[in-house]
């Protein structure tokens, strides 16, 4: 049984994954400021892993895969972006993403140097904004920029034995983005927006995450996914 943590796990993505990583009988335990249950073998723990590094090393000898899902959508016109906004963008996405790699890092490789170790994956998460610039989104194109470039880094340290990789979704219908498509008028302008006019759900981003986890994806590393409905790649 593969041993998978979920940071931020309690809504949007996060609880989509965890709900799929159970289903295929995976062991997750999952982090979150307002903690989770579920049936069958989850761990629910109560933590601000965006405040303090979170060691899991009390509740698993190993990890097979860790998902940093804490994330932000404020948005802002380059000429009204504050320093405080900047800053709290890039402790919550990258910051709070370093640091946990960096406290769990001697598991995932644990579960690398173990007789049936299967390519243990760290998952993080961009933005189709780092690639494709669009306005108002200075603050968090920065911080998931820096994302970016920690996956990347992260990969080539990490080779040949964990891979580390990101999702970059446009718009996805989770509660982060409720004030985004709060009626009918706005959902209907945000998927024509993309070429296949749709508003991602939080379980078509959930299903990459579960692939990149996965021991199906064991030849992807260092590569930032765009689940975006065609809008990076599709005029």
């Amino acid at each position: 049984m593969r041993t998978i943590a979920v940071i931020g796990d309690s809504k949007g993505i996060g609880l989509a994954l965890r709900q799929r990583l159970l289903e295929r009988g995976d062991q997750v335990i999952g982090v979150s400021r307002t903690g989770a249950q579920a049936e069958g073998n989850y761990t629910g723990l109560v933590f601000d892993a965006v405040a303090h590094p979170c060691d899991l090393s009390s509740f698993t000898d190993r990890l097979d895969g860790l998902v940093y899902c804490p994330g932000t959508i404020g948005l802002k016109p380059v000429r009204g972006v504050k320093p405080e906004q900047v800053m709290e963008d890039f402790k919550v996405n990258a910051l709070g993403f370093l640091q946990s790699v960096q406290a769990n890092l001697k598991l995932l490789k644990s579960a690398a140097a173990a007789s049936d170790g299967g390519s243990p994956s760290v998952l993080g998460f961009s933005t189709v904004a780092v690639q494709t610039g669009m306005g108002f989104h200075a603050s968090i194109a920065a911080a998931k920029g820096a994302v970016e470039g920690l996956v990347r880094t992260m990969s080539a340290e990490f080779a040949p034995d964990i891979r580390v990789n990101a999702i970059a979704p446009s718009l996805t219908d989770t509660p982060l983005a409720a004030g985004l498509l709060s009626n009918e008028a706005k959902r209907e302008a945000s998927a024509e927006r993309h070429p296949l006019k749709r508003v991602a759900s939080a379980d078509d981003v959930a299903a990459m995450a579960a692939f990149l986890l996965s021991t199906d994806a064991a030849a992807i590393t260092g590569q930032i996914m765009q689940v975006d409905n065609g809008l990076s790649a599709v005029r």
